[in-house]
């Protein structure tokens, strides 16, 4: 038995399906905080248990059973060391033998704020004696394809990154690399920097959209603070938006840059491309662009 942690959310749901192709159904659990939004997930068979990050309750239940356990992390920043902490002490208590747990790029050197509660999650599992693989997931892609429909109507990619190269890849790569770590012998103890295979600036990112939408999108480098101010101004909340300055301010220190090809090795396949992402993107967009 598999228990994904977070299951409905935008990576546990590509992860369950990703397992699915390599398990049964019935060996696959999706452990959510809200049982009813996974309704398609128990049409296909998988089992769905009620789990609270919050809850350490929930999780004594929803754990039971449990061989191995994917931990994707919470997306409450600020209040992930505690929820991290329930959910490994749960799994140890439940005799779980494998967690999987996903971190940050480079979290003991990155220059990202999100770094410290992910280098504290990884020191607690040290400290639980669980053996558990440790999946320091890059950006997502979709972090920076979000603002392409604003970036094509305003006239420009806005940023704070600098020349600072990024090695992002897309949600489904990181999904498959989870289901690696699942599913491969002898995980236990490894701890993997996973980036996509084709670093970029955010300026060539702007030239990319600008060369698959065919209109003239420059990228604008902002500094932190104007970059937070405008997200604020886009409707993103404070919180939120002072995480995005300050990432894209960490990838212009070189915080989201890995060219070791570890996640294109792990799931056997080059990561898919920012080209291809992109045309994704665009392909949904109103327009057509």
């Amino acid at each position: 038995m598999i228990v994904i942690t977070g299951a409905t959310g935008q990576l546990g749901q590509l992860v369950i399906q990703s397992l699915l192709n390599k398990l049964p159904a019935s060996q696959i659990a999706a452990a959510v905080r809200q049982p009813a939004k996974a309704a398609a997930l128990a049409a296909q068979g998988v089992q769905v248990r009620q789990a609270d990050y919050a809850q350490p309750a929930t999780l004594d239940a929803a754990f039971q059973g449990a061989e191995k356990l994917l931990l994707i992390s919470s997306s409450e920043v600020g209040q992930r060391t505690a929820q991290h902490r329930n959910v490994i002490d749960a799994a140890q208590r439940a005799g779980v033998k494998l967690i999987a747990y996903t971190s940050l790029l480079h979290a003991d050197t990155s220059p990202l704020g999100l770094a410290a509660e992910h280098l504290a999650t990884e020191a607690h599992l040290k400290a639980s004696g669980v053996p558990h693989v440790v999946l320091r997931n890059g950006w997502y892609t979709e972090n920076y394809l979000a603002s392409v429909a604003p970036a094509l109507q305003h006239g420009a990619y806005i940023g704070a990154a600098g020349d600072g190269r990024i090695s992002s890849a897309g949600r489904a790569d990181y999904a498959d690399a989870a289901v690696a770590a699942l599913t491969q012998p002898d995980q236990a103890g490894k701890v993997y920097e996973l980036a996509g295979d084709e670093p970029y600036t955010l300026s060539e990112f702007a030239a990319e959209l600008s060369r698959l939408s065919g209109k003239a999108v420059p990228y604008v480098n902002l500094s932190e603070a104007d970059y937070a101010a405008a997200l604020v101004g886009a409707g993103l909340p404070q919180p939120l938006a002072a995480m995005l300055a300050d990432s894209d301010a960490g990838a212009a220190k070189g915080g989201l840059f890995d060219g070791s090809r570890q996640l294109s090795a792990l799931i056997g396949r080059p990561t898919l491309s920012l080209a291809a992402l992109m045309r994704q993107a665009l392909g949904r967009q109103p327009t057509g662009a």
